[in-house]
């Protein structure tokens, strides 16, 4: 039942429900298949995080490092290059550098009004901040993988909590709900008290901002990086005795109801690790270094091209349907920039026919504006279904629709891409991701295949700075 901030008075101990929890939870709470799909995203991450090293977005945040003269030797690493900054820095810079190419994991919706992979990328937020703070106190693997789990939970429980109009009217759940999962990480990291943990919560929470019109954009992964960032300021400031509301999220004025206009109690009271997200609906790894909401649809234009023997010189028409909070996120249906690109239907059609594949390769301001590429968008029609509207916005569902030079109609639907639950990829095929984006980013082999050794044992990682260090030039 969806409730306003008014009619929520008896949820006054929801922020401190928030706070016992990730205090008080242990990793031996985590069942073996959240600690597993956990790895998973972590190795994910980390091959983001190189590939997002060298975008042209990774060269302005360390330029922007080196103007506010962060990096005197101690702190934390930034994922790609031979700096080492404050924690708060390495967190902004390696959120930006996972979210950059928007290759990065998604949380499952479980709600049929909840707009699935419209909530939040999970990792993005919480894995910078839990690294971060973990290599600047020695932490163990095992202590850094507790406080990411942490994170992400209190991040993916939140935003399913929320109103959905949070999203719909132009917020960016990576941005606002991942502060919250930043400051867990390292608030538990730091070994926050009751009162501290919650002065935490509530200082990210008035942190907490993002806005969609910037999709397609290099603000979009800011705000990735900003919410890692701004996650370890709120638990340093709360260390430090700073004060702050005690019920930042149920309070009349507080972020479920400016941000959301209200919440489900039911989505997060007694939800926290009951069950836990990567475990049930479950978190996605991506396929393609493009908005989730494209994957269900690519995936089956794979499965067309090659069971048919598709060939881009043969199609005429391409119809994609979907529902209609699907063409609210992929907003782009000329795209003419890579990072457009990545946020239309249209150009994600096309140069799967073209090409036969869309990786980091593929999605490039040159490949983009190629002239047979421009021309084949031209063929795509991206347009709202009603059999896909009318199939829940928690499910991707979409329709294909393939005209032929010669008038046949190829047709397919998908309701969920490859690399989520319903179609998972193994450690291995995330390694093989992982391997894609370090060999973009130019990275060494052995480095590479040492980083996935370690990843798959992270819980046993007795300091985590020897796994940071592979990932650092130098």
């Amino acid at each position: 039942m969806s409730k306003t901030a008014a009619q929520a008075n008896h949820d006054s101990g929801l922020t401190r429900e928030v706070g016992a929890f990730v205090r008080t939870t242990n990793l031996s709470d985590l069942p073996a298949v959240v600690v597993e799909n956990g790895k998973k995203s972590i190795l994910d991450g980390l091959g983001l995080a190189l590939s997002g090293s060298v975008a042209q977005s990774g060269e302005y945040v360390r330029q922007h490092l080196a103007d506010i003269g962060a990096g005197n030797g101690n702190g934390a690493t930034v994922i790609g290059s031979d700096k080492i900054v404050p924690a708060r820095f390495a967190a902004f810079a390696n959120g930006v550098g996972i979210h950059a190419d928007d290759y990065d994991d998604t949380q499952l919706a479980v709600g049929k009004d909840r707009v699935y992979g419209l909530l939040t990328h999970p990792t993005a937020p919480a894995l910078p901040s839990a690294l971060a703070m973990g290599e600047v106190l020695g932490s163990s693997g095992a202590d850094v993988m507790l406080a990411y789990h942490l994170g992400v939970e209190v991040e993916c429980k939140i935003a399913e909590a929320i109103n959905p109009r949070h999203y719909q009217t132009g917020f960016h759940a990576t941005a606002t709900c991942g502060t919250y999962a930043s400051a867990s990480a390292a608030g538990r990291l730091m070994g926050l008290d009751e009162d501290a943990m919650l002065r935490a919560l509530s200082i990210a929470g008035s942190q907490s901002a993002g806005l969609r019109e910037n999709f397609g954009t290099m603000t979009k992964p800011f705000h990735a990086g900003r919410s890692s960032e701004s996650g370890i300021v709120a638990a340093q400031f709360a260390s430090y005795g700073w004060t702050a509301a005690p019920t930042i999220l149920e309070a009349p004025r507080g972020f479920f109801s400016a941000a959301g206009g209200g919440y489900d109690h039911d989505s997060i009271h007694g939800k926290l690790g009951n069950p836990w997200t990567f475990d049930s609906p479950g978190v996605s790894i991506k396929p393609h270094p493009s908005g989730s909401l494209t994957h269900p649809g690519m995936t089956e234009m794979l499965r067309l091209i090659r069971e048919n023997d598709i060939k881009a010189a043969d199609v005429k028409h391409v119809r994609v349907g979907t529902n209609s909070n699907m063409p609210n996120a992929l907003i782009h249906h000329r795209p003419t920039n890579e990072l457009q690109a990545k946020f239309s239907m249209e150009f994600c059609m096309a140069i799967l026919l073209i090409e036969g594949r869309a990786g980091l390769n593929e999605f490039t301001d040159e490949v983009v504006m190629r002239p047979d590429v421009q021309e084949f968008i031209k063929k795509v029609d991206f347009v709202i279904d009603e059999r896909a509207e009318s199939a829940g916005y928690h499910l991707m569902t979409t329709y294909i629709d393939i005209t032929l030079n010669d008038g046949k109609v190829i047709s397919g639907k998908a309701d969920f891409g490859r690399g989520s639950p319903a179609i998972p990829m193994s450690y291995d095929e995330v390694a093989e991701k992982f391997h894609e984006c370090a060999e973009f980013a130019g990275w060494d082999k052995a480095k590479a295949d040492e980083v996935v050794a370690r990843v798959a044992e992270f819980d046993k990682l007795s300091d985590v700075r020897g796994l940071m260090a592979l990932l650092r030039k130098g």
